[in-house]
């Protein structure tokens, strides 16, 4: 299982603050935009008021287990943690 966690606006997205990923449901190697397609099939639609998740993660940086996870191409492994850190406001 892979863990995802939302924060700011992808957490507005999906009206979720984590996701569990059965990485085995995934066809192909296991990156990280495998995941981020997977997750948009999830959550093909934003709660109202919501920027979609598609065109969040667009935007997003990604950490994969507390390291910089900057392609779509980076592998992901099963157990792992994937944050989904849109920009945030005031930095």
């Amino acid at each position: 299982m892979l863990t995802v966690r939302y924060f700011a606006a992808a957490k507005a997205a999906t009206g979720r603050s984590s996701d569990q990923i059965n990485l085995s449901h995934l066809d192909g190697p296991w990156t990280r935009g495998a995941v981020e397609n997977h997750l948009v099939e999830l959550h093909p639609a934003a709660p109202a008021g919501e920027r979609p998740l598609i065109e969040v993660l667009a935007r997003s940086s990604f950490l994969l287990d507390g390291q910089s996870c900057p392609t779509p191409a980076s592998p992901v492994r099963d157990g792992a943690v994937l944050d989904v850190l849109p920009p945030f406001a005031g930095g």
